[in-house]
């Protein structure tokens, strides 16, 4: 990915190490922590917010390991993966895992504004190209200091920060509203279902035709025509027909990606479905276990070996029966008589067999049918609207991002010192900084 842009002539493109000291840092042992002393760890710091998960002190963590330690203000940066690019600005002083990296501010760089920088997708780009490691790829010191930055004038930092704080609250508070909505959909979903099999859902119909709700308690076992479990031979990634597994159904309908063959007649003969079958899930995760849809005979297909075939007798619409199955009260049935495995729950024919609804007319079976298909259909087009706006708002962060680092989210200032001054500046700074080398005999001088 190129990301070769024009920048304002104020601003200087460098690498990071050339105004701050990447990978420096301060270690301290852990008998030298105090006990209610602030410890960071990669695992505290949620990776596309930068929100931190939980605050722990050093006596709830009791680590043995050497940490780096940072002040309120220096910006912690994640070089490890699957942490990789975590980042967060510290508010008070602390210590961290040696695989969070304590960056600090100075005079020409500000810490909001390299806190930015390091969420920029030219550097995201660099360091998924850099990063390096068999098991868990790091971000080295050498490669950090490498790492591409840009450096506009101190005061616009502050103001393009201050836009992008103002900026990205607002996108974290519409993300935080969209992310209401797939529970909110869910929920509306079960209570469509929970009124179609109640009766709720039909009353006005009933009281616009004239009849009384006459409903019958039914078993299934005494309205279903039968129950045959699925084929136990071995699929293939190709052969003449699909394989329906329990990943096929999903939401109460059948979803035909990620599909597996047969080729075998005999078997493809047993376990053909015929349109209007309901699919029932026997074995699965105690979460999953008993969801059900129903086949459409949108192409010929055989069922597995973990689905048991429900076919209808003449008082009951296979529709009518999913939607029981998958309203609060059937999910609330197969969580009752499940048994429990090492990993997986199971419900036998037997056992949904027994399953008890109440049963209308099927013309009253009819008009649920359609009512629900409808509602669903409107859930349908707003979930759609959900997906799409979903894509939209993870898009606003990275744009105004690069909107930012090409200097267009504020305006310049004439009057704003230069970012190569500031820069000449740290650099002169840092060669006049001495320190003693430490060793026996003559004590000599490096210029860090």
């Amino acid at each position: 990915m190129s990301f070769k842009e024009e920048l304002p002539e104020s601003w200087c493109s460098l690498q990071l190490g050339d105004v701050i000291d990447y990978g420096k840092t301060d270690k301290v042992e852990p008998k030298d922590i105090p006990s209610d002393s602030w410890i960071v760890e990669l695992e505290d710091i949620e990776k596309d917010s930068s929100r931190l998960l939980q605050r722990v002190t050093f006596a709830g963590r009791q680590s043995k390991s050497t940490k780096n330690h940072f002040v309120a203000g220096d910006v912690l940066y994640g070089k490890l993966r699957p942490y990789l690019n975590k980042v967060v600005i510290a508010d008070s002083d602390g210590y961290c895992s040696t695989e969070i990296i304590p960056l600090k501010p100075n005079p020409a760089i500000d810490g909001r504004f390299l806190f930015y920088w390091l969420k920029h997708p030219e550097f995201l780009d660099y360091v998924a190209t850099v990063s390096h490691g068999i098991n868990m790829p790091r971000l080295g010191t050498e490669a950090g200091m490498q790492a591409p930055a840009r450096l506009a004038p101190i005061n616009e930092q502050k103001r393009i920060a201050d836009k992008l704080d103002a900026l990205l609250k607002r996108v974290d508070a519409c993300r935080e509203r969209l992310g209401r909505v797939p529970l909110i959909l869910k929920r509306f979903r079960q209570a469509v279902l929970a009124a179609a099999t109640s009766g709720a859902l039909t009353e006005d119909w009933r009281e616009a035709s004239g009849l009384e709700f006459n409903w019958d308690e039914v078993k299934l076992g005494d309205v279903a025509d039968g129950f045959s479990y699925g084929s136990a031979a071995k699929s293939a990634k190709d052969g003449k027909v699909p394989v329906l597994r329990m990943g096929n159904i999903q939401n109460g309908v059948l979803d035909w990606s990620d599909l597996v063959f047969s080729s075998d007649l005999q078997e493809i003969k047993k376990y053909l479905l015929s349109a209007g079958d309901v699919l029932f899930n026997r074995t699965n995760s105690p979460e999953l276990v008993g969801k059900t849809a129903v086949f459409k005979g949108e192409r010929d297909a055989i069922y597995a070996g973990y689905l048991i075939r429900v076919r209808c007798g003449e008082r009951l619409l296979p529709d009518y029966l999913n939607y029981n199955l998958n309203s609060p009260a059937g999910r609330d049935y197969c969580w009752q008589v499940k048994s429990d495995g090492v990993s997986q729950s199971n419900i036998n024919a037997k056992k949904l067999a027994a399953f008890t609804f109440l049963l209308p007319s099927i013309k009253e079976q009819t008009e649920i049918v359609r009512r629900v298909e409808k509602l669903f259909a409107f859930a349908d087009k707003l979930e759609a609207r959900y997906t799409t706006a979903r894509k939209q708002v993870e898009h606003l962060t990275p744009a105004l991002l690069a909107k930012a680092f090409r200097g267009e989210l504020v305006e310049q200032d004439p009057n704003d010192e230069p970012a190569s001054v500031l820069l000449e500046r740290i650099r002169a700074e840092r060669a006049g900084h001495v320190v003693p080398k430490k060793g026996r005999g003559r004590k000599q001088k490096d210029t860090v």
